[in-house]
């Protein structure tokens, strides 16, 4: 069947149908590769690996040599669907239904990516096949996953090879509840952490024989979970520890383990770096471990660091692109989960734009045609205003 590329919805149901489930391609690069390339892009897809994960194939796509380059970033893999037969449609069946688009990635983010796609095809026909500028699209099937293999590398190999960015789109879906609403500006960093609380294995009626390390774990996260780590500033919310996980290795209710452990995450602003972060646990630990003389040890893990753009010419040209297409001025966020912006960060100013994301990785993943029409139209608005052509 032949799409029509400069169709959004088209391009976004085709996108669906291709089971990318991390961190297989399922054909979706080689479908954007399909639209690109008789556009003139130079596409380049990029493999990459690393001991112990999976390879992971990544696409990145540049029309144009000359500068200023404008980068939309994205991914194509997708969380796994669950119970297939809790949807109400086929989760890769991309069927329209009332005017709404269901299939898992539709918000997030082959929705976005495809209108990004429109966006940039139907400009360079009003325009002659060029603009002032480069344009390229850096998109791979490692978001949803460890991000080892994705952007990170991709990165990397930009750099190796001298591709620079000047400005970058994240398609993440920003919006809470409607189109429009919210620019993302920052997100907080995100770390994982795992506590382990040394014991000695005994029978529970007889204490004085074994060491518990239980009530000296509760001791050490009754602690952490209660020291608040700041208030926050004009940028962001509160920085935040939450204790996820709790686990004893035993099962019989008459034995005193040998080991307790727990796991928590910690969402911090740009009041924090991850060692300063990591080294107030430890501190932390330290005073709580001493009240209770506990054996404990800690590791971290963990990519998500903060981000932030500060108020400028991109943030302002996507603004403006938005209040002309549907009549609102977003408000500038820094809220939410981690994004490949954290990444992007360190090589050029980066925000994130796309669809809602309230039923982002649920059942029955959807999404309005008006709203991929809609996106299409701030894409098309924001990328002339970019280049200064159409305005």
């Amino acid at each position: 069947m032949t799409i029509d590329f400069k169709d959004p919805v088209a391009l976004a149901q085709a996108l669906i149908r291709c089971p990318s489930v991390t961190p297989e391609e399922g054909g979706a690069l080689s479908l954007l590769e399909e639209a690109l390339r008789p556009a003139g892009f130079d596409c380049k897809r990029l493999v990459m690996r690393e001991a112990g994960t999976p390879d992971v194939d990544n696409l990145y796509a540049r029309l144009g040599r000359k500068q200023p380059n404008l980068c939309f970033a994205g991914h194509t893999d997708v969380v796994p669907v669950g119970d297939a037969g809790k949807w109400t449609h086929p989760p890769f069946g991309a069927e329209i239904h009332d005017g709404i688009l269901y299939g898992r990635g539709a918000v997030d983010m082959k929705g976005a990516i495809a209108a990004f796609v429109a966006a940039t095809l139907r400009l360079l026909e009003r325009h002659g096949g060029e603009l002032p500028g480069a344009i390229s699209l850096l998109i791979t099937g490692d978001e949803e996953g460890p991000s080892i293999n994705g952007t990170m590398k991709v990165l990397d190999w930009m750099r190796d090879n001298g591709e620079v960015m000047d400005a970058c789109i994240v398609g993440e879906p920003s919006n809470p509840k409607s189109l429009g609403e919210e620019i993302k500006i920052g997100r907080r960093g995100s770390l994982n952490a795992e506590l382990i609380v040394a014991g000695r294995q005994g029978h529970a009626a007889y204490p004085a024989l074994a060491e518990n390390p239980v009530p000296k774990l509760a001791r050490l996260i009754d602690r952490l979970s209660s020291m608040p780590l700041d208030q926050g500033n004009a940028d962001f919310e509160p920085s935040s520890l939450q204790v996820t996980v709790l686990s004893v290795p035993n099962t019989a209710t008459n034995v005193i383990p040998n080991e307790a452990r727990a796991k928590f995450n910690i969402r911090y602003n740009n009041l924090w770096t991850r060692p300063k972060a990591e080294a107030w646990v430890r501190e932390q630990c330290a005073v709580a471990g001493a009240e209770v003389s506990a054996r404990w040890e800690v590791s971290f893990s963990g990519t998500g660091d903060v981000f932030l753009t500060k108020p400028g010419p991109l943030v302002e040209t996507m603004k403006g692109a938005v209040a002309e297409v549907v009549g609102r001025t977003p408000a500038l966020t820094t809220n939410g989960g981690t994004s490949d912006a954290r990444f992007i960060q360190a090589y050029c100013p980066v925000i994130e734009f796309g669809l809602t994301n309230a039923l982002a990785h649920h059942v029955d993943e959807r999404v309005a045609v008006t709203d991929l029409q809609a996106l299409t139209r701030i894409y098309e608005r924001f990328i002339e205003r970019y280049f200064a052509v159409g305005v």
